[in-house]
């Protein structure tokens, strides 16, 4: 009797644990089959913002230290001598050109104008006797009844007579003059300061002591420091014909010391001729309107002006500039076929927030400003214009935005 062929049994497949890790690179292999070499996960070229740059004229200007000074300054002293009576003035105020600041006690003075004023009419009076003894003796010297030595020395006795009246007027002006000197008047219109004498102080005429000072604020001088080493370059430039040279009359700009910017611009008044040997450094001189009075001699000031024009140049934001640690710049720019390159750059000086680029870019390529750090040379990006809509990015696993290459 034959018996029944044994039933085999279907066993389960083990997989060794052996095995997983290569079955996972495999599986890992392939996912990466299906994206482009450099792109991003998912095949999404990365969002940046560029800025087209374009060769054009652009305005180099210096940022330069410097303090600000009154634009007249006068010292009030006394031109006579006496006990000070009476202060005309509030120390801090605004004073006009011949308006009384001190009165000296006039007393004596008065008393010697006085003096003189008799000197001359006593003068007057001798002179008018005189001519008129010269006239008779013309007349009798014509009948010779006079000598001619007498007629001579009678009409010498004229002529001295007016010289003694002239004397005499002289001396009145010059007593007059004191008693007006006893009343001391402001040389200029400005602000002045502290009186350093009180009613009843002594002065003297021309005293090394000054009385009160008094300082024109407005408009008011601003005087710069700029080193001779930086100037050399741009002069250079200028003589090279790739700079125009700015003269006196370039605007200036002040930022103040707690960084706000002043709001009335001033002028370029001149550039000293010569160096400082101690420092090399010379002095630039400008001036700056100040009606409201809020800026006071002594005070340091920030200005920025304009020192020439480069003619051809290309600006870049400095936030669009790296640097390699040996000291190279470089710069990422968005080519035709929308890959990103990377280019060496030589820059110039800087201008505000820029750099200009002496060389490394070409006019009309398009520099990345924003997203440097997501890039890296041949990677495909998406370029949207510093100032433009970004346009929109497709979802994962989603359509393509319109206008988007497929």
């Amino acid at each position: 009797m034959n018996q029944p062929a044994p039933v085999r049994r279907c066993s389960r497949m083990v997989v060794r644990p052996a095995i997983l890790p290569a079955v996972v690179a495999a599986g890992l292999a392939l996912a990466a089959c299906g994206q482009k070499g450099g792109g991003p996960p998912g095949g999404f070229a990365v969002q940046v913002v560029v800025q087209t740059v374009h060769v054009a004229p652009v305005t180099l200007t210096r940022e330069l230290p410097g303090r600000t000074s009154a634009f007249l300054v006068a010292e009030v002293r006394p031109q006579v001598g006496g006990i000070l009576k009476e202060r005309l003035f509030t120390e801090g105020a605004l004073v006009k050109a011949g308006q009384p600041l001190y009165q000296i006690d006039d007393a004596l003075y008065r008393a010697q104008l006085e003096t003189a004023q008799a000197s001359l009419a006593k003068a007057e009076a001798a002179a008018h006797a005189a001519g008129l003894a010269a006239e008779r003796s013309s007349q009798l010297i014509k009948s010779q009844l006079v000598s001619r030595q007498d007629n001579d020395t009678t009409v010498a006795n004229a002529a001295q007579a007016q010289a003694e009246v002239a004397a005499a007027r002289a001396a009145v002006d010059t007593a007059r003059l004191s008693v007006a000197y006893a009343r001391v008047v402001a040389p200029i219109s400005g602000r002045i300061g502290k009186s350093s004498v009180t009613p009843g102080a002594l002065v003297t005429a021309n005293q090394a002591a000054v009385l009160a000072t008094i300082q024109q604020l407005d408009p008011i001088y601003v005087d710069l420091t700029q080193s001779a080493a930086d100037w050399l370059p741009l002069r250079r430039e200028i003589e090279a014909g790739t700079v125009r040279g700015r003269g006196p009359g370039t605007p200036v700009r002040l930022t103040m010391e707690d960084g706000t910017a002043y709001s009335h611009e001033g002028r370029l008044q001149f550039a000293d001729v010569s160096v400082d040997p101690a420092t090399g450094n010379f002095q630039l001189r400008g001036l700056v309107p100040n009606p409201d009075g809020l800026l006071m001699p002594g005070m340091f000031v920030r200005a920025t002006l304009s020192q020439g024009v480069q003619l051809q140049a290309i600006r870049v934001p400095q936030a669009a500039v790296q640097h390699e640690p040996t000291g190279g710049a470089y710069a990422f720019v968005v080519g035709p076929d929308g890959n990103v390159a990377q280019r060496a750059l030589q820059l110039g000086r800087a201008v505000g927030n820029d750099w200009v680029v002496q060389s490394g870019l070409a006019d009309g390529e398009r520099i990345i400003v924003e997203g440097t750090q997501k890039v890296r040379p041949g990677m495909p990006v998406q370029a949207t214009e510093a100032g433009a809509a970004p346009s929109a990015a497709p979802a994962p696993g989603g359509p393509p935005a319109s206008g988007q290459a497929h």
